[in-house]
């Protein structure tokens, strides 16, 4: 009598599992670049090793043209050389000019810095830097989560929470909401709309790994 409702627990759970699991996209196969496009040098991006790599000679950019995202969760794993700069760009819409209609979430070699500002690893680059530092030595992969939720920005190195932000606070183009300057034609609180994943290439080798996206329903 007591084994049947133990098997109904277990097939629900089994099921769950399953469904949840399905809700995630995997925008890189881990074979071949399929649904990725490169803007700039085409040589600059390849898969090396199961890892989508930047070989650092200035490819610009590499887009999931797929499809666009406005609210999702991104995880990845990052792998950086020394002195490394990248990033990873979301709501990109655009893609001729990535810096000005994307946000970027800052990859850089910012290990052992005690004090992190807007451009090093995890900041939402020249707009909110992360609240501490928790970036891995070059070499090392980081795990990189990122969610948005409309106007609310959420990411996470390494299993820390180092940005937690709402963009509604930014109103004016060319100003942070701490009264910093930024380099935006746009007010950020206008960056809420639907655009496309990239990776970027800044002269530097970074390796992707194990880049999923989970998309999300705007209420």
């Amino acid at each position: 009598m007591r084994v049947i409702p133990l098997m109904i627990v277990c097939i629900v759970s089994s099921v769950t599992a399953l469904s949840s699991d399905q809700d995630w996209i995997d925008l890189f196969n881990g074979k071949d670049l399929t649904g990725w496009k490169v803007t700039g040098n085409p040589a600059a991006f390849s898969v090396q090793n199961g890892t989508i790599y930047c070989s650092g000679s200035r490819g610009r950019m590499i887009y999931y043209q797929k499809q666009p995202f406005d609210d999702f969760i991104l995880k990845a794993e990052v792998r950086h050389s020394p002195k490394a700069n990248s990033g990873i760009f979301f709501r990109m819409t655009d893609v001729r000019d990535p810096v000005q209609t994307g946000i970027e979430m800052q990859v850089l070699d910012s290990y052992g810095k005690e004090n992190v500002d807007k451009h090093d690893f995890g900041a939402i680059y020249d707009i909110q830097a992360p609240s501490k530092n928790a970036a891995r030595p070059a070499g090392q992969w980081n795990d990189v989560s990122l969610t948005c939720r409309g106007s609310k920005i959420q990411v996470d190195l390494n299993g820390e929470r180092v940005i937690d932000m709402d963009l509604s606070h930014w109103t004016e183009a060319g100003w942070n909401a701490d009264g910093t300057k930024n380099k935006f034609k746009t007010a950020y609180k206008e960056m809420t709309k639907a655009g496309y994943i990239a990776l970027q290439d800044h002269g530097h080798e970074v390796w992707y790994r194990n880049v999923r996206i989970k998309p999300l329903g705007r209420e």
